[in-house]
């Protein structure tokens, strides 16, 4: 049986600390994960060595260097947690980080994606945010916003929100 291969790319929000939940969901259903994380996730939330050694794969924080393996094919790709930024930008096509370029390239290539926010209510009130979740889900991607994926919290009370952030949602979604 061949492997199969789970990006799961990581952006600066505060479900990040924990994204070693996800990461063992996705092993338990028999993912490979590769971690491609944001610069804000890699400079406020993630241990790289642990992640690394979670995963049993470096995190890719940038474009390929020479002499560094290239990322196998992904089967599936998780985006959580997504901040209002990377959520907007990538369905306006901006693909001005590694993450932002892989997204869209791997939306093009029809590629199975979840999204899972992270915002407030607030940001979450933006009809921009509405249009891009729209835009994402013309591309085929799965937007798990609302009711059975993530509910915006209050402003200011994402702290509390990080014992709920629904992970499992996300590695579901893929299955």
């Amino acid at each position: 049986m061949t492997e199969r291969v789970l990006y799961l790319m990581i952006c600066g929000a505060g479900p990040a600390k924990h994204v070693d939940v996800a990461i063992k969901l996705a092993q338990e259903a028999g993912w490979s994960v590769y971690c491609i994380a944001t610069p804000a996730a890699v400079e406020h939330f993630l241990d790289l060595d642990d992640l690394h050694q979670l995963t049993g794969h470096p995190v890719r924080t940038g474009y390929q260097r020479q002499g560094q393996p290239p990322l196998p094919p992904a089967d599936a790709v998780i985006v959580a947690p997504a901040t209002y930024n990377t959520i907007n930008k990538w369905a306006a096509g901006i693909a001005d980080t590694y993450v932002l370029t892989q997204l869209a390239e791997l939306t093009g290539l029809g590629v199975p994606i979840a999204v899972l926010p992270f915002v407030n209510t607030a940001l979450a009130n933006n009809a921009v945010l509405h249009r891009s979740f729209e835009v994402l889900r013309s591309s085929g991607v799965k937007v798990l916003f609302g009711p059975g994926g993530f509910e915006p919290h209050l402003p200011r009370q994402g702290g509390r929100a990080l014992a709920h952030y629904p992970w499992r949602s996300a590695i579901e979604a893929m299955e």
